[in-house]
This record gives C-alpha cells, sequence and structure tokens, in this order.
C-alpha cells in the first residue's frame, strides 16, 4: 500500500469522532509502551473539545493518519497530542500539522508556542527543533521530569 501519492488534507476537526477516538486511543498504547502513567501528559477527547482548544487532522485518502492540538493560554499555545499514525512516517504530516497549529496560534495572537514531548521519541524531537524549537524550562503546571523535554518557539518578536 502506497500512501505517498494519496491526496493529503489538514483540517480542524471535532476529536469525538469514532475514527478520531480510535486514533487517540493508539496514540495513548504508544506513548503507554513508552512512559509510566506520571511521565504521560495527554489530553483526554473531552479536554480537546474545550473552547480553548483547536484539534487539527492530517488525513490520508480520507484516513486520519496525523493529529495536533493547540491549546491556548494566556499569552502563549500550548502544543498537545502531536501524533502521526507509523505507517504515515515520513511524509510530512507532522511538519503540516505543526504549521498548522503556528498559523492558528498567530491568528489568536499568541507570541509563542511551547510544548512537552518525551525522551524517547528522537523523531518527534527532530521535528520540534527542525521547526526552529529550543529547550526551555518546564511551564505552566508541568514539574521537572527526566522523561520529559520541554521546548518553545517564538511566533512574534517581544515587545
Amino acid at each position: 500500500m502506497t500512501l505517498v501519492n494519496d491526496p493529503i488534507t489538514c483540517a480542524t476537526e471535532d476529536p469525538a469522532q469514532p475514527d478520531l477516538i480510535a486514533f487517540l486511543e493508539a496514540s495513548d498504547a504508544y506513548h503507554s509502551a513508552l512512559y509510566p502513567a506520571e511521565s504521560n501528559h495527554l489530553l483526554d477527547v473531552e479536554s480537546l473539545r474545550g473552547p480553548e482548544v483547536t484539534v487539527v487532522v492530517a488525513r490520508v485518502n480520507g484516513v486520519a493518519r496525523g493529529m495536533g492540538a493547540l491549546v491556548a493560554r494566556s499569552g502563549y499555545g500550548e502544543v498537545k497530542r502531536m501524533w502521526v499514525a507509523p505507517e504515515a512516517r515520513g511524509l510530512g504530516l507532522g511538519r503540516r500539522l505543526l504549521d498548522c497549529l503556528e498559523d492558528r496560534a498567530r491568528a489568536l495572537g499568541l507570541g509563542a508556542l511551547n510544548l512537552e514531548t518525551g525522551i524517547f521519541q528522537p523523531e518527534a524531537i527532530a521535528l520540534y527543533r527542525g521547526q526552529g524549537y529550543g529547550d526551555r524550562p518546564p511551564f505552566g503546571d508541568y514539574a521537572p521530569d527526566p522523561l520529559s523535554l520541554f521546548l518553545g518557539k517564538r511566533l512574534r518578536p517581544e515587545p
């Protein structure tokens, strides 16, 4: 099965759709295999439906293959639930999702994006660093965690 020539779309969607719930469950299983529960900071479906959250889904030939969320915080945005299905990695979906989330953050007037990712996800770390995200200390409600990496990116110059 080839995915390279299939049409790719990225759009804002409701995460409570049955196929997206299954997608999130696959993401949860992936993360649970890598990290203990206390190091997993995953938002559930109801949290993803909050008014401050934008969920973007990448579909290949109509099938959800990637997802990311933007949570608008006070003065900054947080990237959450970024995940690309293993069979779709290498198609540039992560970069496309991140671009969509950054565009949405700018439209909301947010000055920066922050995120937490796990240290056992080198592809995700490479994606974020390649898109200009740099190391930063824990933010918001996060505590230091040896299994977490905290990254951030300015979206506009500081005043």
